[in-house]
């Protein structure tokens, strides 16, 4: 076809989105003749934007490829991911930029072309995928009004919160409102930190957010990307796209900066639960400047309870299954993760990471889990309470244990997660608890 021959192949990934007919037939015709799986990526993405022409662009992949997903987006994605040997055209970057851009605009200040190239990145381009709302269209929260506990009326007590304290200060995060909004920048106990929800993987961060050779805390906002199933959020200053689950910056100026945020311990329970422990607490008010149904149980309601994912990632699912539930610490140069079911006959787990002792607590019903350092200690539980090897009772609070005399053993930073976050994010680089 003379059309084909004339086009370039920045214009042949363009035309596989054209509503021109020859035109795009002259882009499929191209490919073919190429053979080179370096299309793929561009064939990939258009599939997703373009059900009109599926069945062709299946086609031209399944030539290419010598796969049959046919016009399943979710399953070539996965395929890709499969595959990282596959590499895209030159131009592949320049599409992807073009594409996001014509979503939302704001999406070129993410893909700048200079941050976009293989080499400067930390994840693949190709993986990269809209999660259907533009920049900012999941709005987090920045110094939210806070209320009394005894002014909550709206709380249940069953609701779930997302519970932290630092330096006295203690603080309640509905699960039902942060899931609108997946992220909040707050001072709490003089600290400058970000909350970090995605509601995909299940994982909810706290994050420090002044880092060290900069004069001011960053301030984080959702992106509208992902990359296998995990939110990219976006610093405000450099608009560099984070990784939601490491606190490592993946794509632009903060790349190879060495910047790794900092965790701090958040704990999942329910609100008549840490109203118990934490009697001066505040909770987020509902007055959020946003209309949204912040009743319980609505937000991602069917996700929850579905065992699908709703975007692609590849999980191993020999040991458990890609949405259970694990607690997962990152602490002492290593990774570890206990399966939230670990905890249904033993709520006290003494363990150790990195040749680090902790002792786990956990409560499987209220998707609770906090760990903290046990030194040379082994714990038990006895009628409720929490007793060493010597028999001596220790006080659980937010910030440590507290023991005889005044001896306390630290609170250790983790999080709950979906497991195939945690396989995906951190997989042979970390070790699984078994009981």
């Amino acid at each position: 076809m003379a059309l084909a021959q004339e086009m370039t192949l920045l214009e042949a990934q363009r035309a596989a989105l054209s509503a021109d007919i020859p035109e795009f037939e002259a882009a499929m015709a191209l490919m073919k003749a190429r053979g080179n799986t370096d299309m793929v990526a561009s064939l990939i993405t258009s599939l997703r934007f373009s059900r009109a022409r599926g069945v062709q662009l299946a086609e031209t992949l399944s030539a290419l490829t010598g796969e049959d997903y046919f016009t399943d987006w979710f399953d070539w994605m996965l395929w890709q991911e499969r595959n990282p040997q596959i590499k895209p055209q030159a131009d592949f970057p320049t599409f992807k930029r073009e594409l996001m851009m014509r979503i939302d605009t704001n999406f070129g200040e993410f893909l700048r072309p200079e941050h976009i190239q293989p080499e400067q990145m930390r994840i693949r381009l190709e993986e990269i995928t809209w999660g259907g709302v533009v920049k900012d269209g999941i709005p987090s929260l920045d110094n939210p009004d806070l209320i009394a506990a005894a002014d909550a009326e709206y709380m249940r007590g069953d609701d779930l919160v997302f519970g932290v304290s630092i330096n006295g200060d203690s603080r309640a995060y509905p699960l039902r409102i942060m899931g609108w909004h997946e992220m909040f920048n707050e001072v709490i106990g003089g600290v400058p930190v970000a909350l970090a929800y995605c509601t995909l993987c299940g994982s909810g961060i706290l994050f420090e957010t002044q880092v060290p050779g900069r004069a001011k805390p960053l301030v984080f906002g959702s992106s509208g990307f992902l990359y296998r199933s995990n939110k990219l959020m976006f610093d405000r200053e450099t608009n560099s796209l984070w990784n939601q689950y490491t606190g490592k910056p993946v794509v632009g100026p903060l790349v190879g900066s060495g910047i790794a945020l900092q965790q701090r311990p958040v704990v999942i329970t329910t609100w008549d639960n840490w109203q118990a422990s934490n009697p001066d607490t505040k909770v987020l008010s509902v007055n959020t400047g946003h209309r949204r149904d912040y009743g319980s149980g609505v937000v991602y309601n069917d996700y929850f309870g579905s065992p699908d994912l709703m975007f692609p990632a590849q999980v191993d699912q020999r040991e458990h299954a890609q949405k259970d539930y694990v607690f997962a610490v990152r602490e002492f140069g290593a990774a570890r993760a206990w399966p939230l079911d670990a905890f249904a006959n033993q709520p006290v787990i003494n363990d150790a990471i990195a040749d680090k002792p902790l002792l786990l607590i956990g409560d499987p019903e209220t998707r609770s889990v906090r760990a903290y350092e046990r030194g040379g200690q082994t714990f038990a539980p006895f009628a409720g309470r929490l007793r060493d090897q010597n028999s001596d009772e220790w006080r659980v609070t937010e910030d440590a244990l507290i023991g005889p005399e005044g001896a306390t053993l630290p609170r250790v930073a983790g999080h709950i997660s979906y497991w195939f976050a945690w396989d995906n994010y951190m997989g042979d680089a970390a070790t699984v608890y078994e009981g």
